[in-house]
C-alpha cells in the first residue's frame, strides 16, 4: 500500500484553488458561447483567436502519458524519446501552412468528412472514423487515464481504478457540457498551469542531483542495487538489463542496435507525427476552430515553440529520477519492481510521480499533482470532443441521415461515456506493455496502425491522379500488414529484458519505427499503382479539396452529393417537462429541431476565405524560420 504523500493543508489548498480555477473558466465559456448548433458545440463557432489555438494545440497533446511516459522512458533509456517532441516543431509548420488551407477551403469539419469529399462513397471515410476511434480508447484515452491514475496511486494511495472513476467524472462533466468553446479556453488556463508547474519540478531536480554536468556523471553510474534473480532457476538478470545505455545522451542511435535507431527516429517519428499533427481530429479540430487561416499559423507556431519544452521539462527529469532512486525506478528483478509499482516488466513509469513526491515541499507539491491533473483533463477532453464529433458526425448520420441537430448533440455526450467504459477495461493490456515503458506502446501501436493513413492523406492533398480506388485499396493493403505486425506482438506479449517475448523474429524483429517506414512506403506504392490503373477523378470535383487547387474560384460539384429524398424528420413538438428543460439549458441546447445539413436560406454558401493580412502574414512566416532554425541547431547539439 503507497504511502499518501499530500495530506497536508497546503498542498490540499492548492489543488482545490486549481480545480474551482479550471471549473470557473469551465462555466464562464460555457455561457459565452453557443453549444445549441453542432458548429457551436464541435468548432466553437470557428470565432477562436491564434492563442487558445496554440494552447490547446500543445494542452491537448501534452496529456498525463506524456509526464509518465516520456520520464519513464528517458529514466529507462536516455534523451532519444525527446526526439518525438522535437520532430513536431517541423510537422507543425505542415499542418498550418499545407494541411489546414486545403481542409478550411473544403469546408469540413471531420477528417473522415474531408475523404469523403476528395474521394467520393462512403467506405474510406466509414474506414478512417473506425480506426480513429479504436486509436483513441487504446493509444489516448486509456493512456492517459493509467498514467493519471499511477501518478495518484503515487502521492495519495488510492487504487488505481477509483482514481480513475474520480479524473473521468470530473473531465466528461465539462466536455459533455461545454463543448470545444470551454475546452480551449480551459486549455489556455491549462497551458500555463502545466508549464509553471514543470519549470519548478525541474528546477528543484537539478539543484537535488548537482546540475546537468553532475547528472550526465552519474547517470551512467545509476544501478539498482538489488539486481540478482530471487529465483535463479526460472531467470536470469543479465548486466544488460540493469546498466544505462552508454549513449543516454545521444538523439541519434545505431541503426541496428539502438533502442531508437536513427532512421526510425528521423523518418519513422515524422511518419507518425504526420499523422498525428496533420490528420489526427483531435489536433486538427482545433485549428478548424479558428477565425482565420493566419491564426491558425500563429497558433502552430505557438505550440511549435511550446514543443521545445518537454525535453527539459519531462525528459531530463525522469533522468535525475534514475540516478536518485535506482532501486525503484530503476528496478530490475521481477518480483521486488511488483511491490514497487504493482507490475513486474518494470517501474520506470513512476519516475516523474517519485521526483514530485519526494522532492517537493509542501504546497508545491500540490502544485505539481494539480499540473498533472491539468495535462491529464485536458488531454482527455480534447480526445472525448473530437472522438464524439467522429462518431456523431461521420457514424451516427449514416445510420440515421435524417436525425435532428439536437438528437446529433445528445448522441454525442453519451458516446463519451461509452468510450470511457471501453478504455477502462483496456487499461490492463496498456500496464504490461513495452517493459513498462508507457511511450514506446503509444508509439508501437501507432507505428502499426497510422501510416497507411498518413500516406493516404498525404497524396489526396497533393496528387489529383489518386482516386477512391487507389486509396481505399491502399488503406486496406496497410491494414493488413499493419495487423499482421501488431496481432503477433501483442499475442507474445512485448516481453522484457529479464523475460524475452516468444514472438518470432522474423515477425518482431524489426524495430517497429522502421517497419512504420515499410508500412508508409508500401501503401503509397500501392495507392499509385491502382489509381494510374483505374479512372482519375475530373478537376470539376477537386476544386478546392487539393493543395494545387486550393485557390480556385470555380464552382465544385462534390461528388458525395446525393438526392435527398423521404420525408423529413419530425420531432415531437410537446413541451418538454422542467427536468429536460433544465437539462437542455445545461448542456446548451436551444431547442433546435432542424437537421444539421438543412441551410436557412436558398442561396449558396460564400467560398471559404483563406485570405490573410500581409503584415500578420509576414509576422508568422518569420517566425516559422526562426523555430526551424532553433529546432535544427537543438537536433545538432544533442544529435
Amino acid at each position: 500500500m503507497q504511502s499518501v504523500a499530500i495530506n497536508n493543508v497546503a498542498d490540499i489548498s492548492v489543488i482545490v484553488g486549481y480545480f474551482l480555477c479550471v471549473v470557473g473558466v469551465g462555466v464562464w465559456s460555457m455561457f459565452r458561447t453557443n453549444r445549441g448548433t453542432v458548429g457551436g458545440y464541435f468548432l466553437a463557432g470557428r470565432s477562436m483567436t491564434w492563442w487558445p489555438v496554440g494552447a490547446s494545440l500543445f494542452a491537448s497533446n501534452i496529456g498525463s502519458g506524456h509526464f509518465v511516459g516520456l520520464a519513464g522512458t528517458g529514466a529507462a533509456s536516455g534523451i532519444a524519446v525527446g526526439g518525438f517532441e522535437w520532430n513536431a516543431l517541423f510537422i507543425v509548420l505542415l499542418l498550418g501552412w499545407v494541411f489546414v488551407p486545403v481542409y478550411l477551403t473544403a469546408g469540413v469539419i471531420t477528417m473522415p468528412g474531408y475523404l469523403k469529399k476528395r474521394f467520393g462513397g462512403s467506405r474510406i471515410s466509414l474506414y478512417l472514423s473506425v480506426i480513429s476511434l479504436f486509436l483513441y480508447i487504446f493509444t489516448k484515452i486509456s493512456v492517459d487515464m493509467f498514467s493519471g491514475a499511477v501518478f495518484i496511486q503515487q502521492a495519495l494511495g488510492w487504487n488505481i481504478y477509483i482514481s480513475v472513476i474520480a479524473l473521468l467524472i470530473i473531465t466528461a462533466l465539462y466536455t459533455i457540457t461545454g463543448g470545444l468553446a470551454a475546452l480551449m479556453y480551459t486549455d489556455t488556463v491549462q497551458t500555463f498551469v502545466i508549464i509553471a508547474g514543470a519549470c519548478v519540478l525541474t528546477g528543484f531536480s537539478f539543484s537535488e542531483v548537482g546540475g546537468y554536468s553532475e547528472l550526465v556523471r552519474r547517470y551512467p553510474l545509476s544501478l539498482p542495487v538489488n539486481r540478482s534473480s530471487l529465483d535463479p532457476e526460472r531467470y536470469h538478470v543479465a548486466p544488460l538489463c540493469y546498466t544505462p545505455r552508454a549513449d543516454a545522451f545521444s538523439l541519434l542511435r545505431d541503426a541496428s542496435t539502438g533502442d531508437l535507431p536513427w532512421p526510425g527516429v528521423l523518418l519513422g517519428i515524422a511518419i507518425v507525427g504526420g499523422w498525428y499533427w496533420c490528420t489526427d481530429q483531435v489536433i486538427v479540430q482545433r485549428c478548424l476552430a479558428a477565425r482565420s487561416l493566419t491564426d491558425v499559423k500563429a497558433g502552430c507556431i505557438l505550440c511549435g515553440y511550446l514543443k521545445v519544452l518537454p525535453m527539459f521539462l519531462m525528459v531530463f527529469p525522469g533522468m535525475i529520477s534514475r540516478v536518485l532512486y535506482p532501486d525503484e525506478v530503476g528496478c530490475v528483478v521481477p518480483e521486488l519492481c511488483r511491490q514497487v509499482c504493482g507490475t513486474e516488466v518494470g517501474c520506470s513509469n513512476i519516475a516523474y510521480p517519485k521526483l514530485v513526491v519526494t522532492i517537493m515541499p509542501n504546497g508545491l507539491r500540490g502544485l505539481l499533482l494539480a499540473v498533472m491533473l491539468a495535462a491529464l483533463m485536458s488531454s482527455l477532453a480534447s480526445i472525448f470532443n473530437s472522438s464524439s464529433t467522429l462518431f456523431t458526425l461521420d457514424i451516427w448520420t449514416r445510420l440515421r441521415p435524417r436525425a435532428t441537430e439536437r438528437e446529433l448533440l445528445i448522441v454525442g455526450r453519451v458516446w463519451v461515456l461509452c468510450i470511457v467504459a471501453v478504455s477502462i477495461c483496456w487499461i490492463p493490456v496498456v500496464q504490461a506493455s513495452q517493459s513498462g515503458q508507457l511511450f514506446d506502446y503509444i508509439q508501437s501501436v501507432c507505428s502499426y496502425l497510422a501510416p497507411p493513413i498518413a500516406a493516404v492523406f498525404l497524396l489526396a492533398v497533393f496528387i489529383k491522379r489518386v482516386n477512391e480506388k487507389g486509396a481505399f485499396w491502399g488503406l486496406m493493403g496497410g491494414l493488413l500488414m499493419g495487423l499482421s505486425r501488431m496481432i503477433p506482438e501483442f499475442w507474445f506479449g512485448t516481453g522484457s529484458c529479464v523475460f524475452p517475448s516468444g514472438c518470432p523474429r522474423i515477425i518482431c524483429g524489426v524495430h517497429y519505427l522502421h517497419f512504420g517506414i515499410l508500412l508508409f512506403s508500401c501503401t503509397c506504392v500501392l495507392v499509385l499503382l491502382i489509381s494510374s490503373c483505374s479512372e482519375p477523378i475530373p478537376d470539376k470535383h477537386l476544386y478546392r479539396l487539393v493543395f494545387s487547387l486550393r485557390y480556385s474560384k470555380e464552382p465544385r460539384i462534390d461528388l458525395d452529393e446525393t438526392e435527398e429524398t423521404g420525408e423529413t424528420a419530425v420531432e415531437n413538438e410537446e413541451e418538454e417537462s422542467g427536468i429536460c428543460s433544465v437539462i437542455s439549458r445545461f448542456c446548451g441546447d436551444n431547442g433546435s429541431k432542424t437537421h444539421p445539413s438543412e441551410p436557412s436560406t436558398n442561396e449558396k454558401p460564400p467560398l471559404p476565405d483563406i485570405s490573410e493580412n500581409p503584415v500578420f502574414k509576414l509576422t508568422v512566416d518569420v517566425n516559422a524560420l526562426i523555430m526551424m532554425t532553433a529546432a535544427v541547431f537543438m537536433w545538432g547539439y544533442y544529435a
